[in-house]
């Protein structure tokens, strides 16, 4: 199946509906995907990526069906990784001598991927390609999110091939913005920003004020993931520019692990106490162990304050708890504000290391956290709630 997007510009992707998993086991689709490959059938006509390798006689054949291969002139590989990249090997036992357009880091990372040495262009950004009556110019966008990426621009047409940015793993047949379900476009577009772009705000910031310096109208921006964006395109910018500013909503969320239900008693006892100092306060609980750390991720990313609880076992943590806050690490918040809690029943080390673990990952943390002995009796109860309004006090 392919669609015209505009013009002689056709999107000649995959829909994933069965995707659930992305980055091996990192990332959850719950709704699925798209692998977004666009034909721009010109004077010249280029192909920008492909799609993932699975796929990649599916998307050769059904590419035959639009256009003659041996007429392509040139492909864009705006990005190494496979998902755009797979298909890749396939295309090129079918025309071997074509250029492929990328950055030097593109180079790179596509003789890494496929060990080939095919016909590479490099460029850099404001560097332009001559279709005939219109160009394509080329901008880098390093780590955004790979050293590799970079965009593309279609004079005349106004359309921005902006690959991983502006993107969401979301699946549906109706691929235009304006067409789709608004709710879960944009949860799946604040997904995709928290779990894969928050490392690279500050980048983020830099590059869509470059962008916007070049003045350039844009009618379309033609993602790699997810959806196209054509009515209030620049919607979705505006979006990252808030995202970017180390965004923040008057939320606390309170993730947990538990063995004998004590912990989870702790964090509901101190999420009772945070709204008792404030009810307008949209307080979040996760069992970390029955949860998607990805969604986890979301709400932290739009959280002011996080804490983390776990029992202490073996004169440390709960595996599961460990592993999320070295994801956190990597994720790199800031300006978020944190705490701890847990119960022990001996040695009781469990606060003390998630406060030091919370540290390294970054966070702000506050006071020296609570833990209780066995399960939460009156007295503890009582210190759980004090503990969850203190910490709202800290925050505001």
């Amino acid at each position: 199946m392919n669609i015209h997007i505009k013009n002689n510009v056709y999107w000649v992707g995959k829909i994933d509906w069965e995707l659930r998993k992305f980055h091996g086991d990192e990332y959850s689709t719950h709704k699925g995907s798209t692998y977004n490959s666009y034909l721009i059938k010109e004077e010249k006509s280029v192909l920008i990526d492909t799609v993932w390798k699975p796929f990649a006689k599916e998307f050769v054949d059904n590419l035959r069906n639009e256009i003659d291969l041996k007429k392509i002139d040139c492909i864009i590989a705006n990005h190494a990784e496979v998902d755009h990249s797979g298909a890749l090997p396939e295309l090129m036992s079918h025309i071997p001598n074509i250029p492929i357009y990328c950055t030097a880091n593109g180079v790179k990372s596509l003789r890494g991927h496929y060990h080939k040495d095919w016909d590479f262009r490099v460029v850099k950004t404001g560097d332009k390609l001559n279709l005939g009556s219109k160009e394509l110019i080329f901008i880098e966008a390093p780590m955004l999110h790979w050293p590799d990426n970079m965009m593309c621009y279609l004079t005349a047409e106004n359309i921005l091939f902006s690959n991983d940015a502006f993107g969401q793993h979301y699946a549906s047949e109706y691929l235009f913005n304006d067409l789709v379900d608004q709710n879960e476009l944009f949860i799946e577009c604040m997904k995709y920003y928290a779990n894969i772009l928050t490392p690279f705000s500050s980048l983020v910031l830099k590059k869509i004020n470059e962008v916007l310096s070049f003045n350039l109208p844009v009618d379309h921006i033609c993602t790699s993931h997810g959806v196209i964006w054509r009515k209030d395109p620049t919607q979705i910018v505006n979006k990252y520019l808030e995202w970017a500013d180390n965004y923040k909503e008057n939320q606390i969320t309170i993730v947990y692990d538990t063995m004998w239900e004590s912990t989870r008693q702790m964090a509901e006892y101190i999420a009772h106490g945070i709204r008792q100092a404030d009810d307008t306060i949209n307080v979040k609980l996760y069992n970390l162990s029955k949860s998607d750390k990805n969604d986890v991720i979301l709400d932290i990313f739009k959280s002011n304050g996080i804490l983390i609880g776990s029992p202490t076992i073996n004169k440390g943590i709960l595996t599961s708890i460990a592993g999320f806050i070295e994801e956190m690490r990597g994720l790199n918040f800031k300006n978020k504000k944190a705490s701890s809690f847990g119960s022990y029943g001996w040695s009781g080390e469990s606060v003390k290391m998630l406060n030091e673990s919370l540290r390294h990952a970054g966070f702000v943390v506050i006071g020296e956290g609570i833990r209780v002995l066995w399960n939460p009796d009156h007295d503890a109860i009582s210190e759980c709630i004090e503990f969850g309004k203190n910490f709202v006090s800290n925050i505001n």
